[in-house]
């Protein structure tokens, strides 16, 4: 890249706040992307989907062949321990926030809670979703990225 391409100076430094978790979830659920990591062959994997934030719970939909829905389907009951980060952050300013959620992700079986699934979540990629995961968070970590606001010089 040219040096054009960049500017010539970089946004004042930020101050990160932390997010209380009842604020952090409210933020996620005022988006509708986010990213999913899991193990794959023992490492992290990262895929970006849509979600919707149902009772505190996170929902996304997958398809059967989805490395993510054979996952869960292997860990059975207690689901696949999973993260899922969502954010919203200028790119011009760098203001905005930062979520993650830790917790288990479980494939929803009952016939009526995944229709209603499919009704409220349309997935963005052209393929057949038939399938929901259901992540339940144990751990919700936020930060907000603020304008820093020096201190006072005496």
């Amino acid at each position: 890249m040219a040096d054009d391409d960049h500017p010539s100076h970089a946004p004042e430094p930020r101050r990160s706040v932390e997010l209380d978790g009842a604020e952090a979830l409210r933020l996620l659920g005022s988006v509708s992307l986010g990213r999913i990591v899991f193990t794959r062959h023992a490492l992290p994997t990262v895929r970006p989907v849509n979600h919707v934030l149902i009772d505190g719970d996170i929902v996304i939909r997958t398809h059967g062949d989805a490395t993510l829905t054979r996952y869960a389907r292997q860990t059975g009951g207690e689901g696949a321990v999973v993260a899922y980060e969502a954010d919203d952050i200028d790119p011009d300013t760098h203001l905005g926030w930062s979520v993650v959620v830790t917790g288990y992700a479980r494939l929803v079986t009952d016939l009526r809670e995944l229709a209603h699934y499919q009704a409220l979540l349309r997935p963005w990629v052209s393929q057949r979703m038939d399938h929901a995961v259901r992540i339940s968070p144990d751990l919700i970590t936020g930060v907000r990225l603020t304008a820093h606001d020096p201190s006072p010089s005496f």
